[in-house]
């Protein structure tokens, strides 16, 4: 058993259903995500990824169905499953050791052990030298970094992420994505990544779930080691799938 099995959280969606009004965003769905993996959930713009990581993180109840963690009913958000937005969300009168400090702080840590803490991540981020900086004073890839570092910092079971670098410049999602995949590999933990971009599904990936129309089209295997495998004909089956 790996080290990123036994911390990780275990999700499972059954049959679920999710609606607003007359509209049927998810439809009977059944999911497992692993404990300790990278799941990724890609599909086209308005399929109900967003929606489905809302309902992962407890902000909205499925209609029909059941979602458990680790067995236990998903019923209201939880710090043991952190949501991280495509928005920073940071708190802009806060510096990033206090951004980091105040994630802490609700977790329970110490003022001293928020502050030790808080400046670890800044360092394992890349950002020594940053922590009195506030938000504005940082670029957009920088703020990303300050996101996933309050994010982890408090060891969530799951961290569910929706497009968090979906407005980044290409470069800078290219460096986010290898800091993820560092960052997930020393701090072992459940992801599940919501994207439109198959590349970066794949990239990040150790499974990829399909999503069309509210409905499971697919969950596919994605070969390892990430950086050395042709992926152009699982790209390709996805795109049938969508």
């Amino acid at each position: 058993m790996t080290a990123a099995t036994t911390l990780g959280m275990g999700l499972t969606l059954s049959r679920v259903g999710i609606a607003y009004g007359s509209n049927h965003v998810i439809d009977g769905l059944d999911l497992e995500v692993r404990p300790g993996e990278i799941l990724v959930i890609a599909g086209k713009s308005g399929c109900g990824k967003s929606t489905l990581l809302r309902a992962l993180a407890g902000l909205r109840n499925p209609d029909t169905g059941t979602i458990r963690a680790d067995g236990v009913p998903v019923e209201r958000p939880s710090a043991d499953r952190a949501l991280v937005f495509q928005d920073d969300a940071l708190l802009p009168w806060r510096t990033v050791r206090n951004n980091i400090g105040f994630a802490l702080r609700l977790r329970g840590y110490s003022r001293a052990d928020s502050k030790a803490k808080a400046l670890r991540w800044i360092d394992e981020v890349g950002l020594t030298g940053y922590a009195d900086y506030l938000p504005r004073d940082l670029s957009g890839g920088m703020r990303q970094r300050v996101q996933l570092a309050r994010s982890l910092a408090g060891s969530p079971r799951a961290v569910l992420m929706d497009e968090p670098f979906g407005a980044l410049d290409t470069q800078t999602r290219a460096d986010m994505q290898r800091l993820l995949i560092e960052t997930w590999k020393a701090h072992p933990t459940t992801i599940v990544f919501v994207t439109h971009d198959l590349d970066e599904a794949l990239r990040l990936g150790d499974r990829v779930a399909v999503l069309g129309n509210g409905q499971l089209r697919a969950v596919l295997d994605v070969p390892q080691p990430r950086q050395s495998v042709d992926r152009s004909a699982l790209k390709a089956q996805i795109l049938e799938y969508l």
